[in-house]
């Protein structure tokens, strides 16, 4: 009689305490962690993991905490990366979607692209683009008149290019190496060969489809050259390591992109901190999530600053002292 009067007491503590639980206004991630109904959404999707790229994204989040956005607090994050599959891109961005979040990142052109078939209500930002108006994301970067908007990557071709030039006083012929199916990475090249042939020097260009094809371009490239330069290309900065390897052994300097790509194994860059572009970004972000802006009259910005960045290491290989090198003027 104890025991069944014992039992009973069991089971109405317990359903006691699952109303209790019923009340609850929180919920759980992806991740485990609680967050509050009123939470913002953000999806994002990432093209590809490599250090441009991921800095970005931790750019971001920096700059939504800063905009009042934390990530288990007030805000859950749904954090997708493509491995630079089409097909991946594809299915995310229409879950991303379907699941209704306030706001969406797309970090790289064709994520962000991929974004903005899928949708164009809700509110998209993009940063590692370098020209959205040319990759069609808005009507103008200055007044983009839709549901993007975002940061730029462009870099300084010119700084770039003399840079290299001023690295490689005596050379004859520069490289450049890019993936052509990348459509940000022609433009760069296109206006870095453009600079290079005003300077007078002849330019070979090489491209990669895969970061397979990486090793054996750079190789071939780098037989035939005074110097190369690679621009902010996802494909080459996911190989950057092995194009750095390449690079050393044949004692040819690289000026690359971004700050990211020279510090895997370039020589020299006037770049981007990708880092510090996605805290810009992340910062646009919280104000839409605040209600304060819009992205069809939010003007996409460029990067805040600029940096000189050189690889020490890489530079004594090279038998080139590291605090010779300058920012050119």
């Amino acid at each position: 009689m104890k025991k069944t009067l014992l039992a009973g007491i069991s089971v109405l503590a317990l359903v006691a305490l699952g109303a209790c639980g019923g009340g609850n206004n929180d919920t759980t991630d992806s991740t485990g962690s609680a967050s509050n109904s009123d939470a913002k959404h953000v999806g994002v999707l990432q093209l590809v993991q490599h250090a441009s790229l991921d800095g970005a994204y931790e750019g971001f989040k920096e700059g939504l905490k800063e905009g009042g956005y934390t990530e288990g607090e007030n805000l859950v994050i749904d954090y997708q990366n493509a491995q630079n599959n089409q097909d991946n891109l594809k299915s995310m961005s229409e879950k991303l979607v379907k699941d209704k979040n306030d706001l969406l990142l797309g970090i790289a052109t064709p994520s962000a692209q991929s974004l903005l078939n899928s949708t164009t209500d809700i509110p998209i930002v993009v940063t590692a683009v370098t020209d959205l108006e040319e990759a069609k994301l808005v009507k103008s970067n200055k007044e983009p008149g839709g549901n993007v908007t975002g940061t730029t990557d462009m870099v300084p071709i010119d700084k770039q290019t003399d840079l290299l030039l001023s690295l490689t006083p005596d050379a004859k012929k520069i490289g450049i190496m890019y993936n052509a199916g990348e459509a940000n990475s022609k433009i760069q090249a296109d206006l870095a060969q453009e600079a290079l042939e005003k300077a007078g020097v002849e330019v070979i260009t090489k491209t990669a489809n895969t970061t397979n094809d990486v090793q054996q371009v750079t190789e071939s490239l780098a037989n035939e050259v005074d110097g190369i330069y690679v621009p902010t290309d996802n494909t080459f900065a996911s190989a950057a390591s092995i194009v750095g390897e390449v690079v050393k052994e044949k004692k040819i300097p690289l000026v690359a992109g971004s700050t990211d790509q020279v510090e895997a194994g370039g020589l020299a860059t006037v770049g981007i901190n990708y880092k510090k572009l996605g805290k810009q970004t992340g910062l646009m972000a919280a104000k839409i999530l605040d209600g304060d802006a819009e992205p069809a009259t939010m003007p996409v910005e460029s990067a805040d600053s600029l940096e000189l960045v050189v690889n020490k290491e890489m530079a004594k290989d090279l038998g080139i002292d590291p605090d010779s090198i300058k920012e050119p003027a």
